[in-house]
């Protein structure tokens, strides 16, 4: 989330005064909320760490096994195989 406005050149007459009054009016969560909220995600982090090691390689390789079975698939269709 951002807190500048992207769409006030599309605003025009009182709508710049409307949306600043609507975003400082905005409700947030109190702060006990928002500690229990974080406690309780960083507790069910699965903890699946970094990536592995050589993933672009690993998801290459597949790609590229996959390509290879699509393309004998597709010529044993047309009968060239």
């Amino acid at each position: 989330m951002s807190n500048g406005h992207e769409t006030e050149p599309e605003l025009d007459g009182s709508e710049p005064e409307l949306a600043e009054r609507l975003s400082a009016q905005r409700p947030v969560p109190g702060a006990g909320f928002r500690g229990a909220l974080g406690r309780r995600l960083a507790a069910d982090d699965p903890g699946y760490g970094p990536r592995p090691e050589r993933l672009r390689l690993t998801v290459a390789a597949c790609c590229a096994g996959g390509s290879l079975l699509v393309a004998l698939g597709a010529l044993s269709a047309v009968g060239i195989l």
